[in-house]
C-alpha cells in the first residue's frame, strides 16, 4: 500500500526549491520515479488511485493523470485498467546499491586524464563579469554605439534571411575575413588576404590552436618573461614547456633567445604591447626574430591584442608583415576593441598553416556564428570601426595620464608607476616592503581587482608590484579606488 511517508515524499516534492520551476505534474512525476529509484516503492507496489492521489496533494485529476502517463511511458509503473497502476518490474533496479555516504560534504572521487587535471590545476583563464578596477584588459563598454549595431544588425537580417541562422564556414565568412585583410594590412601593415584569416572565437582558442598543433606535448616553446598568463596556461595545458626569455625597454631579448641552449621550434610573444610591461619590440629585433625563425624553420606566435591603442605616433609594423618567408602567425581580437561578447578573434596564417588550422577548429567549436561576423564586417566595412578606435584611442589615452597622475599623487610612498606607450593597462613596481597577495587580497575585499606583477614571471620574479587596468573606468570610479587603495597601503605600514 501507498503509506502516509510516501504521500508526504511526494508532497515535499512540490514544494522543493529544485522542482518549483516544473509544472505540477513533473514535479509529482519526478518524486514519484525518485520513490520507484530509491527502492522506497519495491515493484508491484499499487499506487493511489489518480483521484484520491489527486485530492491528497489537492491538485486536479488531470494533473496526476499526467504525471502517471509519464511515469508509465518510461516504464516505471504499469498500468492495468480495472486494477490500477503499479510499480514495473525493472530489471536495473534490483542490482546490488552501494551506499553512499550520508555525509553532504563528502564528493566522489574522479580520475581525471593527466591535461585534464593540468588544466583543473592552473585554474583556467577567467575574466571579470562585471568590471571592477583596476581588472586589466577590459574595454570600456558604456560608450559602445548599440543603437548602430543593432541597425546593422536588422540589416544583416532583412538582406541574409534564414541564410544568417546557418552555420558558418568554419574559416569564417568571406565578409568578415575580407574585412579584416582590408584592416589588418592597412593599419598594421600586415600582408593579409581573406584566404589566409581563419575567424575564431578568442585569441585564447588561437593560443591553444598554435599549441596544440605546431608542437607536440614535452616540446619547448620560447616564450617572453614576465608573460600573459592565458597564453602560458594554453601552452601548458597543451603539454608545453614555457623556456622565459627576459625582456627589457626594448622587448623579448632576442639575442639571449638564440644562444639559449634549450632549442624550440616557437616562440610566442607580445610585440606591439609587451604583457605586462607595455614595451614595443624594436625593429631591430623583430628583423633579427624572422631570420631566426626562417633559419630554424621555427613558427613565431604574434599576439597583437591591443596594438589598436597606441598613444605615441603610428604603431610599429607588425612582425607578420615583415616576415617574407611565412613563419609568423599572427593574432587579433575584437574582444578588446569592440566588447567582449562579441565573442570574435582571428588568426592571419601562413598559407601552409590554413587547412590544418581550420580543421583542427572544426574539432573545437565548429564555427563562429554567423550573425555577429556579418554585423562586424559592415561595422568595419562602413567605417564605424575606425571612427569607434580613433574615439577609444583618444579616451584611453586620457584614462592613462589620470591614472598615473593619481598614483603619484596618493600612492607615491608605495607604488612607481611605468606608463607605457599603449595598451589598456599599466604596470606599478612596488617601492615599498609590502605583501602583494595580503595587498590584493585586502582590496578584493573592496571590490578592487589587483593583478600581482609577481605572478606573471615563470621563473623568480625581478619585480613585485600590479598590473592596474584603467581602459573601463571613469576619472571618478579610479579616484575612489585610488583612495581605497591608500588606505590599504597605509593600514598594512604601521
Amino acid at each position: 500500500m501507498f503509506k502516509h511517508s510516501q504521500l508526504e515524499s511526494v508532497k515535499a516534492a512540490l514544494m522543493h526549491p529544485d522542482y518549483e520551476k516544473y509544472p505540477l505534474y513533473l514535479r509529482i512525476q519526478r518524486a514519484l520515479r525518485q520513490l520507484i529509484l530509491d527502492g522506497a516503492l519495491p515493484a508491484n507496489t499499487p499506487l493511489p488511485a489518480s483521484r484520491a492521489l489527486a485530492q491528497s496533494l489537492n491538485v486536479s485529476r488531470d494533473t496526476v493523470e499526467n504525471a502517471y502517463s509519464l511515469l508509465h511511458a518510461e516504464g516505471y509503473i504499469e498500468r492495468q485498467v480495472g486494477s490500477g497502476s503499479f510499480v514495473a518490474e525493472v530489471p536495473q533496479l534490483r542490482k546490488t546499491k552501494r551506499k553512499v555516504s550520508s555525509q553532504s560534504t563528502k564528493q566522489l572521487t574522479i580520475q581525471l586524464s593527466k591535461r585534464g587535471q593540468s588544466m583543473l590545476n592552473n585554474d583556467g583563464v577567467r575574466e571579470a563579469l562585471t568590471p571592477q578596477p583596476f581588472a586589466p584588459g577590459i574595454p570600456e563598454t558604456r560608450l559602445f554605439p548599440l543603437a548602430l549595431w543593432a541597425r546593422l544588425e536588422r540589416q544583416v537580417i532583412r538582406d541574409y534571411q534564414f541564410k544568417a541562422l546557418q552555420h558558418s564556414d568554419p574559416q569564417g565568412t568571406k565578409e568578415l575575413r575580407s574585412a579584416i585583410a582590408n584592416y589588418a594590412n592597412l593599419e598594421r601593415g600586415a600582408h593579409a588576404t581573406p584566404e589566409r584569416i581563419l575567424i575564431l572565437t578568442s585569441s585564447q582558442q588561437a593560443l591553444a590552436l598554435c599549441a596544440l598543433n605546431l608542437l607536440d606535448a614535452g616540446s619547448h616553446i620560447f616564450t617572453e618573461n614576465p608573460m600573459y598568463q592565458g597564453a602560458r596556461k594554453a601552452f601548458e595545458a597543451a603539454g608545453l614547456i614555457p623556456v622565459p626569455i627576459p625582456v627589457d625597454q626594448h622587448g623579448i631579448r632576442v639575442d639571449l633567445l638564440k644562444q639559449h641552449a634549450t632549442p624550440a621550434k616557437a616562440v610566442s610573444l607580445t610585440p606591439s604591447h609587451q604583457y605586462p610591461s607595455g614595451a614595443t619590440l624594436s625593429l631591430e629585433r623583430r628583423l633579427e626574430l624572422i631570420e631566426w625563425a626562417e633559419q630554424n624553420q621555427a613558427w613565431i606566435i604574434e599576439d597583437d591584442y591591443d596594438s589598436e591603442f597606441h598613444y605615441a605616433g603610428k604603431p610599429t609594423t607588425c612582425v607578420q608583415g615583415l616576415d617574407p618567408y611565412q613563419r609568423t602567425i599572427y593574432i587579433g581580437t575584437f574582444t578588446k576593441s569592440l566588447f567582449p561578447s562579441v565573442r570574435i578573434g582571428y588568426m592571419i596564417l601562413p598559407a601552409q598553416l590554413v587547412a590544418p588550422m581550420t580543421t583542427a577548429r572544426t574539432l573545437q567549436d565548429g564555427h563562429t556564428a554567423t550573425m555577429p561576423q556579418l554585423t562586424l564586417a559592415r561595422f568595419m566595412e562602413n567605417g564605424h570601426f575606425g571612427a569607434y578606435i580613433r574615439q577609444m584611442r583618444q579616451l584611453y589615452a586620457k584614462r592613462l595620464i589620470i591614472l598615473e597622475k593619481l598614483v603619484r599623487s596618493h600612492l607615491k610612498d608605495f607604488l612607481e608607476p611605468i606608463p607605457p606607450l599603449g595598451g589598456m593597462q599599466m604596470p606599478c613596481v612596488l617601492t615599498c616592503e609590502l605583501d602583494e597577495k595580503l595587498i590584493i587580497t585586502q582590496a578584493k575585499q573592496q571590490d578592487i581587482a589587483l593583478t600581482s606583477l609577481s605572478s606573471l614571471y615563470i621563473t623568480t620574479p625581478q619585480k613585485t608590484g600590479f598590473l592596474l587596468g584603467f581602459a573601463a573606468y571613469t576619472d571618478r570610479e579610479m579616484e575612489l579606488a585610488i583612495l581605497k587603495l591608500r588606505k590599504i597601503f597605509i593600514a598594512n605600514t604601521g
